[in-house]
């Protein structure tokens, strides 16, 4: 998931008609964004600061495992006792932010007790498979962590399959907790009774794909 090269920053009026690879850079408000309806559908696009950025789309690597753990996920709801707690779980959908629209690789709804409202209610979990190169790291382990706690988020899960660990940064009231879970260990949390992750589950499937990483 590399960020394309971004040229200097355009002043933008009203949202574009068509965006794409060449718009990265595009200064926009946020409502101007959430507008565009026309856009090359071959890149995925996000809103930093005011500045359009350009993505490409994730890599099977990532695709593969983010799809295994929303099974788990969707597996839990039906056939366990508690899976009520799981509202919905939905893959690659914007986190609002205030001058900000983050792509969240998962995000989780939790404890509501009914279907969430996508543009109002905040996901109680976002995950994120990290990216390769440090310009990636940066973002997934320090921009996403801060933005998603300061957007209400509860956890944030970080799945690194480059270092065979999980993170989870837990909001509180003296700032975030962190988690570090191995590879062989498994998680929960109690946002999810009775739901399991076992980390070597998701990372196998990582692997299936590691000569296209």
């Amino acid at each position: 998931m590399s960020t394309a090269e971004l040229p200097p920053p355009v002043m933008a009026t009203d949202a574009p008609p068509r965006i794409d690879a060449t718009s990265a850079g595009l200064r926009m408000t946020c409502e101007e964004f959430d507008a565009i309806e026309d856009y090359d559908d071959l890149w995925r696009y996000e809103l930093v600061g005011g500045v359009l950025v350009v993505l490409s789309i994730p890599l099977e690597a990532q695709a593969d495992p983010n799809e295994q753990l929303g099974y788990l996920l969707n597996h839990h709801k039906q056939t366990h006792p508690n899976g009520h707690h799981l509202d919905k779980t939905l893959s690659e959908r914007f986190i609002h932010l205030p001058r900000s629209r983050r792509i969240a690789d998962r995000v989780i709804w939790c404890g509501l007790g009914r279907r969430p409202k996508p543009n109002k209610d905040v996901p109680q979990i976002a995950v994120e498979f990290v990216s390769a190169g440090k310009r990636n790291w940066i973002r997934d382990y320090e921009e996403k962590r801060d933005e998603y706690a300061a957007a209400g988020v509860v956890e944030y899960w970080l799945i690194d399959r480059f270092r065979r660990t999980m993170t989870v940064f837990r909001a509180g009231g003296e700032g975030p907790q962190e988690i570090l879970v191995g590879e062989n260990d498994v998680y929960q949390t109690d946002l999810l009774p009775g739901f399991e992750l076992r980390l070597a589950r998701i990372l196998a499937v990582a692997d299936e794909w590691e000569d296209e990483s």
